[in-house]
């Protein structure tokens, strides 16, 4: 099972240097697991560069995965995970809903790099 980060998501929209990387995970829809959160964090990126019209047809693009949402026992793991590992909210939570899945996460946020179940590549320029 694959969940990959907002960054990830916006890289390979964007078809930017890394969008390949991120290809192989969002492709698969069959192994992908969205957190709701990421699809707020792109919906609203898109949105706020691309317009209504895009960000709609992105979030529906993203929601061919199985989208996980935030229940209370996930924030309750987010909160540990965040606070264990100094994660942003978002972080937190996207990080606390790939280790409930048994799934890795693909990135390319520098402050995932270190750590376990990650497979993370350096933002290209």
């Amino acid at each position: 099972m694959n969940v990959v980060d907002s960054c990830g998501w916006l890289e390979y929209f964007a078809q930017g240097p890394n969008a390949a990387f991120f290809a192989v995970a969002l492709e698969d829809t069959e192994e992908l697991i969205v957190p709701s959160i990421c699809v707020y964090e792109v919906g609203k990126r898109i949105l706020l560069q691309r317009g209504e019209d895009d960000a709609l047809r992105v979030m529906a693009h993203m929601q061919q995965g199985l989208v996980v949402d935030l229940t209370a026992a996930l924030a309750v793991e987010a909160v540990r995970i965040g606070s264990s590992e100094g994660l942003s909210l978002a972080d937190s939570i996207i990080l606390a809903t790939a280790r409930s899945r048994h799934a890795t996460l693909w990135t390319q946020d520098s402050d995932f790099s270190q750590l376990e179940g990650i497979k993370y590549v350096t933002r290209q320029e």
